[in-house]
């Protein structure tokens, strides 16, 4: 049994990036760049008015003659006289001797001539030719993560493809005689089972849209034969349940038997202590609890950055905060703890309802408390650290 620390540096070394691909910006939502984006123009690529209004050369005259027009899509570059304007809209393009555009709000205007009423400052109203990026400046750095307004920021720059980390293919491994699918009839001595819906759903919640989900029953037979055919096909293995020491337990031995490497099994942590981290190849594999709240606890302090780790993220854990506690903590179990908590702007909550297979209390969590294996008592008041989870 390791402590959590460790586990989390052995999961570290070992997940590394995916290889990389070219695809379409505008299909990259939810990747992560592999290399940096460099724009190929300046952007805007030319003087453009902020306004619709008029265009002028800035001086004490109030009255303008204006001799024409300049609207979004138009290269008219007219040379402006001193005592002359451009009727002139948003997104247009500004000649070059105009330095200031007047809102149209702010100008008395006839068929042929303007009269400002507020004279706003020299080179109000103009966008510069690069204001917002210019020719060769990075776009974005390697190992960010491509959101719809990147998407938008890249379509503007006219750059269709770019290099990203493919997603790792995710199999979710349930097992359990106990489980019915949710939607049958459930049978005396049966319950629903949820934790392949539950970590689906958190996968989503990090750009993995779809995990295929296979079901064993408890037998090292039938288990050691879906192991070997998820293991040639996936990147990333989840397995629900059948990981502890009980008689029905086959995971680990199915693992192994299918030469998977043991780089550890068992936490020194509550809840969610038997987890077993393996290997196969370029394959990382996770067998988790069984029980749901010791499976999401450990999702998301272990399977999340190694997700994201795969994926390319450059920090790929859960953020920490810290706010001050409602309630005392005692910690007789020599353990580090992972407290479901529900914290605001100034304090926590720890939440009743902490066993392993309560989900009730996750479901309004918006975070987790963590105490050190070493700390046995906090007293309300005092500062804890808590990783979000909303």
């Amino acid at each position: 049994m390791i402590k959590v620390e460790e586990a989390l540096a052995t999961i570290e070394a070992n997940s590394t990036k995916m290889p990389t691909k070219y695809i379409q910006a505008s299909k990259a939502l939810g990747y992560v760049l592999a290399e940096k984006v460099i724009s190929p123009i300046n952007m805007p690529p030319f003087r453009q008015s902020a306004m619709d209004g008029y265009a002028f050369t800035h001086s004490i005259r109030h009255q303008y003659d204006v001799v024409g027009i300049s609207q979004a899509g138009d290269h008219s570059n007219v040379k402006l006289k001193a005592t002359e304007a451009i009727r002139i809209f948003t997104g247009a393009f500004i000649p070059d001797n105009a330095d200031t555009v007047v809102m149209q709000e702010h100008v008395m205007a006839t068929k042929d001539s303007i009269l400002i009423a507020t004279m706003p400052e020299k080179s109000a109203n103009v966008r510069l030719k690069g204001e917002q990026i210019a020719k060769d400046d990075i776009v974005f750095e390697a190992n960010t993560l491509i959101t719809p307004a990147a998407i938008g920021f890249l379509a503007c720059l006219g750059i269709t493809e770019i290099e990203v980390y493919k997603k790792p293919k995710v199999a979710i491994l349930v097992t359990g005689n106990e489980l019915t699918e949710p939607g049958k009839k459930l049978k005396k001595g049966k319950i629903f089972e949820s934790n392949s819906v539950m970590l689906k759903a958190a996968l989503q919640t990090i750009g993995i849209e779809k995990a295929k989900v296979y079901r064993v029953k408890d037998n090292l037979k039938a288990t050691k034969k879906a192991l070997k055919d998820i293991l040639e096909k996936y990147d990333i293995v989840l397995i629900s349940g059948g990981i502890s020491v009980g008689d029905y337990d086959f995971v680990k031995e199915a693992l192994l038997q299918n030469e998977v490497e043991e780089l550890f099994y068992k936490i020194n942590q509550k809840p969610g202590k038997p987890m077993f981290f393996g290997s196969k190849n370029d394959t990382l594999v996770f067998a988790l609890p069984g029980n749901p709240a010791s499976s999401l606890t450990n999702f998301y302090i272990y399977v999340y950055p190694a997700v994201k780790n795969r994926m390319g993220f450059s920090n790929a854990h859960l953020s920490k905060i810290v706010r001050k506690l409602d309630n005392d903590i005692v910690n007789n179990t020599g353990k580090t703890l992972f407290l479901k908590a529900l914290y605001n702007e100034t304090s926590v909550e720890i939440l009743d309802g902490q066993s392993s297979a309560m989900l009730n209390s996750f479901a309004v969590a918006n975070g987790l408390v963590i105490v050190p294996e070493d700390v046995e008592n906090i007293k309300k008041g005092e500062s804890v650290t808590i990783l979000p989870i909303d």
